[in-house]
């Protein structure tokens, strides 16, 4: 495994406490610097942007990331939010951050800029949050994770299949039977499948494309309403967890060759939840007009009368045109208005 070097990075034991965000593999070239400065929940999609070389439309006005090389970028980027995580152990870290204003965030924009820019290469990009059976996947992610359970009955079913977590998992004291127990092993599940998957296509990660993986985890949240930070439950869960993350973090750095950037961040929850506004064509209010008791359309604008006036006028002419073409042609005298009729004529001919 490539470590950074001791200037520009450094490891951290203490693990994370909070809302933090904590890189737990980068590659020599992108340099994390070791610090306490906090970043904001809604500039991680400019800073997994950084990291894979794109260029974003505001400045990063953060120190912990030092300007790369301008010719080398990770092959991959795999960002892992858990959320309800009071305290998770990770003791192999390159650098841990505070965070602050920990707002809801999407990979959304970095995942376009991936899709644009490497169309062709058909790069894998995959959006994954098991708890709300939200999935995304773009490119050659369709192929390489067709087999993956992404609904919640599909990866309790695969935990009762052979080679699921439940075989080599310390349960301790979370349970097979508990809802709350099963959600987060599901998730766990879910890691051990990916690294599974990529294994068996580690042609993909030697591709010139770079690859984008966003996870969301709410298993511990689960465990934390159910039983409470202070349950054993709880304890035994983020234990697990942390060195599931450590080791899910290992195996993709090392299939991509040591090029990839593996980021963790913990929230204990969100300021605000993530929605997304949508409406129904068949709601009578939306087609109405609120501002009347009879239900009754808009007002037109303005340019309706020009709009109209031009549509009905070049209609009629067309319809002229039409009808006065058709008389013509219906009424022509072939022997005379046509010059290839004529020129059948046999007395032409002959002269």
């Amino acid at each position: 495994m490539m470590l950074c070097g001791v200037d520009d990075v450094g490891r951290s034991a203490d693990g994370v406490h909070g809302d933090s965000l904590t890189i737990l593999q980068a590659p020599d070239y992108v340099s994390f610097q070791k610090g306490e400065w906090p970043i904001s929940g809604e500039k991680i999609p400019d800073l997994v942007a950084l990291t894979m070389g794109f260029s974003v439309q505001g400045d990063l006005l953060w120190p912990g990331l030092k300007a790369g090389p301008l010719f080398q970028r990770p092959r991959a980027n795999v960002l892992v939010v858990v959320r309800g995580a009071d305290s998770l152990p990770l003791p192999q870290s390159v650098a841990t951050y505070p965070l602050e204003n920990p707002v809801p965030f999407t990979l959304d924009s970095v995942a376009e800029t991936v899709h644009s820019l490497f169309a062709e290469d058909t790069p894998v990009v995959l959006q994954l949050a098991p708890s709300e059976e939200r999935l995304y996947m773009l490119g050659k992610a369709n192929a390489v994770f067709e087999d993956l359970p992404v609904t919640l009955q599909q990866i309790r079913a695969r935990l009762s299949q052979d080679g699921s977590v439940l075989a080599s998992l310390p349960l301790n004291s979370l349970s097979r039977n508990a809802e709350a127990d099963l959600l987060f092993l599901s998730e766990v599940q879910v890691l051990h499948d990916i690294t599974a998957l990529l294994q068996r296509h580690r042609h993909l990660a030697k591709d010139h494309s770079p690859d984008l993986y966003s996870l969301e985890l709410s298993g511990l949240e689960e465990l934390n309403r159910r039983y409470g930070a202070d349950s054993q439950q709880y304890r035994d869960a983020s234990a697990i967890l942390a060195s599931v993350l450590n080791k899910f973090a290992e195996d993709v750095y090392g299939l991509y060759g040591n090029s990839a950037v593996v980021e963790v961040v913990t929230v204990k929850s969100f300021e605000a939840p993530l929605t997304r506004k949508s409406r129904s064509i068949l709601e009578s209010k939306e087609i109405g007009n609120p501002g009347s008791p009879f239900n009754l359309a808009y007002k037109y604008n303005f340019n309706y009368a020009v709009v109209f006036n031009i549509v009905l006028w070049l209609m009629i002419a067309l319809a002229l045109a039409v009808i006065a073409t058709s008389y013509t042609l219906w009424n022509m005298d072939p022997g005379y208005d046509s010059i290839i009729y004529r020129m059948t004529n046999q007395k032409i001919r002959m002269d």
